[in-house]
């Protein structure tokens, strides 16, 4: 089934990439999208079954599919919206939505790999596909943070390939089997610990661009910023989650070795650092997007935090990337619809929304309310699990200076967010401001009470996901 997904995907991005007519592409994408269900029930009801030898259905990896499927629903329908609007030339249609079917199928497969080397290869894929998608308005500040994203991803996948070598050389003789996740965590206590030492670094820093973490997280920012709304919500959502699970599976190996604390030492590090950046950028920014984006930062922080604390902190770090997945995503679906009233980003020339679209202005408003964990916001569970898991193990200092930096975040947050919502503007045309249909906001509407639904009162099968994710780990 694996390999009949891949090479639908691959028919189907190939379709739409020579296909010049409308008609045909929504058909393309529509069966993409039963094709994408399709293999995530397939892979639900055969979890822990390993197809063409690199690719196992386990819980993680399932789990963040099922979030991965969910989004893409609506990352397709609003990038026709976004098409339509905008009148693109029947080319620039092609190459997106091909481009935007690579990046999801890419970044599913990823979520699935149980070799580490497979997984190298998914990621580069998703900077291609990627690539092309923030430069889909073919100006120059595209162009500029288009190369800067290749540049910087380069770079990552050259660190992400020498941690590899590393940890090959960690073992000692190594088959092209002996890399997968599994028999790594099996071998884990006879693994030669200075190699398993920088190969965890260097993995680790190659996947801080996908995960949007300290220290290669601006490549990650521009991106988003440059990108189309919905490519914006795929990338600080789903992709950011492919590089916590890139980490996260690394660090699965080292947790069953005498050098965690040190590891936990490395991630607690770029965890405090990334929370630490984002609250500066948050109190100077004044670009919606980039906001935004710099949101994103502190919740990949604060996942990262909840790892290196171990612990009910495994738990939450799971929940925090798929509650966040859902709210990030909402909100940059709704900037297309802001752009169109005030065809601007930065927020000084954007104000009194409430007025001109409520529907979109309630999504913002709850948004807000979610990204910064208030009740009722299924992040408030997650963050509170991650607190409690500091708590416990006794970092009461760094908990005081997370909270103290997470107020600050949320006093920025929420003076940029009042300002677009309530303040009226001066000097604004009202008589070209679009009339736009509540319709277009209820996709967000969704995909945040599902994050409330999740994170107060979750299925049974969602918890098990989660608990069967953080097996191996102590």
């Amino acid at each position: 089934m694996t390999i009949l997904y891949l090479l639908g995907a691959l028919s189907i991005g190939a379709g739409l990439f020579i296909n010049r007519n409308k008609l045909v592409n929504y058909i393309l994408t529509s069966l993409f999208i039963v094709l994408q269900w399709g293999f995530t029930i397939y892979a639900y009801f055969h979890l822990n079954i390993t197809e063409a030898e690199y690719f196992t259905f386990d819980s993680l990896g399932v789990l963040l599919l099922l979030v991965l499927s969910t989004i893409s629903i609506p990352a397709i329908f609003h990038s026709h919206r976004y098409i339509d609007l905008h009148n693109e030339p029947a080319k620039s249609q092609s190459i997106y939505f091909s481009a935007l079917i690579i990046l999801i199928a890419a970044i599913g497969l990823a979520y699935l790999a149980n070799h580490i080397a497979v997984m190298w290869i998914f990621a580069e894929i998703t900077t291609l596909a990627a690539s092309a998608l923030i430069y889909h308005h073919r100006n120059k500040l595209a162009l500029e943070g288009t190369w800067k994203y290749v540049f910087i991803c380069a770079v990552s996948v050259a660190f992400i390939f020498i941690g590899i070598l590393f940890l090959s050389l960690s073992l000692g003789k190594a088959s092209s089997d002996s890399l997968s996740f599994q028999y790594m965590i099996s071998r884990a206590t006879t693994l030669n610990q200075f190699w398993l030492k920088l190969a965890f670094l260097f993995i680790f820093t190659g996947f801080t661009v996908k995960a949007g973490l300290v220290p290669m997280f601006t490549a990650g920012v521009d991106a988003k910023d440059k990108a189309p709304g919905p490519i914006a919500a795929l990338l600080s959502s789903v992709l950011m989650n492919m590089g916590v699970v890139g980490i996260f599976r690394t660090y699965k190996i080292i947790a069953n070795t005498p050098i965690q604390y040190w590891a936990n030492l490395v991630i607690g590090i770029s965890a405090v650092l990334s929370i630490f950046v984002a609250t500066v950028y948050m109190i100077k920014v004044k670009n919606i997007k980039r906001m935004f984006a710099y949101s994103s930062i502190e919740h990949m922080g604060l996942v990262m935090l909840a790892i290196s604390v171990g612990g009910i902190g495994y738990y939450a770090a799971i929940l925090h990337i798929v509650l966040h997945a859902f709210v990030k995503s909402s909100l940059f679906f709704q900037y297309n619809q802001i752009y169109r009233v005030y065809q601007d980003k930065n927020i000084y020339h954007i104000g009194n929304y409430f007025k001109y679209n409520p529907t979109g202005a309630i999504v913002i408003l709850l948004g807000f309310i979610s990204a910064t964990a208030m009740p009722p916001s299924g992040l408030f569970v997650s963050e509170f699990l991650i607190f409690r898991a500091l708590f416990e193990g006794h970092q009461i200092f760094l908990l005081i200076a997370v909270l103290l930096l997470l107020t600050i975040i949320i006093w920025a947050f929420a003076k940029n967010i009042l300002k677009v919502l309530f303040t009226p503007l001066t000097n604004f045309d009202e008589s070209n401001v679009p009339i736009i249909k509540p319709w277009e906001s209820y996709s967000q509407y969704a995909l945040i009470i599902l994050s409330i639904y999740l994170g107060l009162t979750p299925p049974d099968f969602f918890v098990q996901l989660i608990k069967e994710s953080v097996m191996f780990l102590s």
